[in-house]
């Protein structure tokens, strides 16, 4: 009788980004409901956009919740790591995670 797919808890480890850090979107994000002021379903950042994480926080004390700035678009929104990929460490570090390349 399981609970279904246990999910790792992220916060065990050290952020994988930090506050300053610049960093590119790997994948669309929608509106989930959560970003005031936008529709359900509303683009929020696009794959590709860039940005710097100006926080970090935790969500239901298991994943990091990073605060990203995305000046184009006038904006911060909360990202978790597999999202993003950081533009200021070098190929080889990110080689270690999957970077979405």
């Amino acid at each position: 009788m399981g609970l279904g797919r246990e999910q790792e808890v992220e916060i065990r480890k050290p952020p994988r980004f930090m506050p300053g850090e610049r960093v590119r979107a790997i994948r669309h994000i929608k509106n989930d409901g959560t970003f005031p002021g936008s529709e359900i379903g509303a683009n929020l950042v696009r794959k590709g956009d860039e940005g710097y994480v100006r926080d970090i926080g935790t969500f239901l004390q298991q994943f990091y919740i990073y605060a990203v700035e995305w000046f184009d678009r006038g904006t911060v929104v909360g990202m978790r790591a597999h999202e993003l990929i950081s533009l200021d460490k070098s190929e080889d570090s990110c080689a270690e995670i999957t970077c979405g390349h």
